[in-house]
């Protein structure tokens, strides 16, 4: 896609706070990210499923739904996702650390579990794929109550092999409803690269069969996938059915902290990979379009590094849950 311009974010409703914003919050799950690993490494946490390389496709398509109104069903990667609707670096490090006020699970879950009644982010579990007919659900449910909002719900490219992706996706189809369903295709399903997983080229490819339109978009461009994912929830809410958008992305990490990426991917093709980093070339853009300077995005980057080490000094002093609270939610308390 052509580099926009001033005129061209205008014309889509982004002001120069938004782009800011974005950029913040692409930086901000970065960060988070890239602690994590480091927290991980030194035996710290247990366990990272990392976003890095899709924090501008997650920023695009979050700023494009509206706070309050639509639900988010997000899967393991979206920190990006839930920053923009409301969770925070302590939150996010609470739950990395499996503190009791961790605001996901109090402690229960693996990272990567997202959920918030209050900011309408809809919990996922491990098996991948779930979160799709959830997601058809509840847009069935606000079709039939009239509600206008939408459902935004997020997978890899190898989720959308799973039997979940292709009921949910017909359903939706059948009945219009309004749901987004946004693939991060970043390549690799774990070690499987996407020649040995689609018959098709591409998985906006699968949109036809079940009576939507399929769109795919660089995921290196947040302003590119605001554009798609703004249409998209347009169309849904004049009760259009779904859209299925997917977001070409590259995971420039291991699939997990448990993955050596190196003994499936080539070291030409991992040296490559920074060059379609997202947030780079966001932040070159920003400064090229004249919406900030250099030094304007670096203090950005100074207050988010203050920002992730308080959060992890934080969670890292934070308790534990107490072993009596395993049984909380599980078992109906006695009145």
């Amino acid at each position: 896609m052509e580099q926009m311009t001033v005129n061209s974010y205008e014309e889509l409703g982004l002001t120069k706070q938004d782009l800011l914003a974005m950029y913040e919050t692409m930086v901000r799950a970065r960060k988070i990210d890239e602690r994590m690993w480091k927290l991980n490494r030194a035996g710290k946490i247990p366990f990272v499923v990392s976003c890095q390389g899709q924090e501008a496709a997650q920023v695009g398509a979050a700023f494009a739904l509206e706070k309050g109104i639509d639900y988010v069903l997000p899967y393991y990667r979206d920190v990006a996702v839930v920053l923009h609707f409301g969770q925070t670096s302590r939150d996010l490090m609470l739950s990395a650390f499996a503190k009791a006020e961790d605001p996901n699970s109090g402690g229960r879950q693996m990272p990567g579990h997202f959920g918030s009644k209050e900011h309408r982010i809809v919990t996922g579990s491990s098996p991948v794929t779930t979160q799709v007919p959830h997601a058809v659900g509840i847009a069935l449910a606000a079709k039939m109550k009239k509600e206008e909002l939408v459902t935004f719900v997020s997978f890899g490219e190898g989720s959308s092999n799973q039997g979940d992706f292709h009921e949910g996706a017909n359903f939706a189809g059948v009945h219009k409803l309004p749901v987004i369903l946004f693939c991060e295709n970043n390549k690799y399903a774990i070690s499987v690269p996407l020649t040995k997983q689609l018959a098709c080229e591409r998985v906006s490819d699968r949109a036809k069969g079940y009576g939507m339109p399929g769109v795919t978009v660089d995921g290196t461009d947040p302003i590119a996938v605001y554009a798609v994912v703004k249409e998209a929830r347009e169309r849904a809410l004049r009760g259009e059915g779904p859209t299925l958008i997917e977001a070409e992305v590259e995971r420039l990490v291991p699939h997990s902290s448990d993955d050596d990426d190196k003994a499936y991917r080539s070291a030409e093709e991992l040296a490559g990979l920074k060059e379609r980093d997202g947030i780079q070339l966001f932040r070159q853009r920003l400064v090229n379009d004249g919406i900030a300077t250099a030094d304007t995005l670096a203090g950005i980057d100074a207050q988010i590094d203050a920002e992730v080490n308080e959060a992890t000094t934080y969670a890292d002093k934070a308790p534990y849950a107490s072993p009596e609270s395993a049984l909380d939610y599980v078992y109906e308390e006695e009145k």
